[in-house]
């Protein structure tokens, strides 16, 4: 064996000079590689091992400089199909039924332990930029991250437009000593990303739902219809469930990788679980409290709508009142019978208008000082 590491040495000398003055964003692929794989890597002692000897450019070559030289492999994949994923899933042993969790997504986030390999699904949120919230519009848009962690290698599955790693993989090689832990790292600082999207959303949704509150509670009718809130409302509520439901399942499964020993997760990065978890809970309280406050809204909504037609009833009843003075008494001349009170009198038809007048006003200011016009 030592006469093979000094064999190594000197056919390899320029291989470890280049390694150290490499750029250690180089993402470099071989053309040849599937379309889904978007980065492949090797880490050792925190830092990115270089590509120019030709090998790390596909997961199996990857792999097999991680058992020659020790470290870990990262591979990044987008929405790989089960021929794309087939290889990897034989490379690294992975369960059939994790990979077909990976392919197809649409899964609850959890956390599951397939041998010596744990498999978490994470749902991504983004939120969809609008000039105005209408009855229609998109609030946050959901993805998924699937993380396949193994002693050496880590395995991430990403599903949808948003929720893009790669800022955190070079952020993650700015801190060696961090990357230095290995594949558990990798995993909290997905979580800790994850984690940290859903705190942003939630405070643009809080943003929305105090317009929303706002219009409901201060803003005059501008003559639209009674409740058109309502349809806004209820899309926005139809949103936060969305939300609630990236967010809720995934608690289980980070109380678990903070509090209960596992043997892929170094001691030293539980600790900062715990972290994920605290935050993970309190944009929990955010989201069910979003929740109840859309209720209350919707209801104090339709309250209001509820009461602005009974105000339109009261103001018809109050004009049909006024109007039922003069209906009767002209209906009461207007009948033909020859001997009629003041039939032939000469004040009598100006009489007749000035006490139909009287009465009408005498009913609208009544009315009217006890607020129903």
């Amino acid at each position: 064996m030592s006469m093979i590491r000094d064999l190594r040495a000197v056919v390899r000398p320029s291989l470890r000079k280049t390694n150290t003055l490499h750029s250690s964003y180089d993402t470099t692929r071989d053309p040849s590689a599937s379309s889904a794989v978007v980065d492949c890597a090797v880490y050792r002692d925190g830092r990115r091992l270089a590509e120019v000897d030709g090998t790390c450019r596909t997961p199996h070559e990857a792999m097999l400089r991680v058992r020659e030289e020790g470290g870990f492999a990262w591979i990044g994949l987008h929405e790989p199909t089960e021929e794309e994923f087939a290889g990897i899933a034989r490379e690294f042993g992975l369960h059939p039924l994790a990979v077909e969790d990976a392919v197809h997504a649409h899964q609850r986030p959890k956390l599951e332990r397939y041998d010596d390999t744990l498999f978490t699904v994470f749902k991504t949120i983004h939120y969809v930029e609008h000039a105005e919230l209408t009855a229609t519009s998109e609030v946050v848009e959901t993805g998924e991250v699937m993380c396949f962690t193994g002693r050496d290698f880590v395995i991430t599955v990403r599903h949808g437009g948003h929720g893009s790693l790669r800022a955190l993989r070079h952020r993650l090689q700015d801190d060696p000593e961090l990357l230095a832990k290995g594949p558990s790292a990798v995993l909290h600082s997905i979580a800790d990303h994850v984690v940290d999207g859903y705190i942003a959303v939630a405070g643009a949704v809080q943003e929305d739902i105090d317009e929303v509150e706002i219009e409901v509670f201060s803003t005059p009718d501008k003559g639209g219809p009674r409740g058109s809130d309502a349809g806004r409302i209820y899309q926005l509520k139809r949103e936060v469930l969305e939300f609630k439901r990236a967010v809720s399942p995934l608690l289980r499964p980070m109380q678990l990788l903070s509090e209960r020993p596992m043997r892929l997760i170094d001691p030293d990065i539980q600790k900062y679980f715990r972290d994920v978890a605290d935050h993970l809970v309190r944009v929990q309280e955010e989201v069910i409290g979003f929740d109840e406050l859309l209720n209350s809204i919707l209801q104090a909504n339709l309250a209001q709508a509820t009461v602005a037609q009974n105000e339109d009833m009261r103001k018809i009843t109050s004009w049909a009142a006024i109007i039922a003075v003069p209906t009767m008494i002209c209906g009461v001349y207007g009948m033909n019978f020859k001997h009629m009170p003041e039939l032939r009198w000469t004040y009598g038809y100006p009489m007749v208008l000035g006490f139909i007048g009287v009465v009408c006003f005498s009913i609208h200011r009544m009315l009217k000082r006890n607020g129903w016009l």
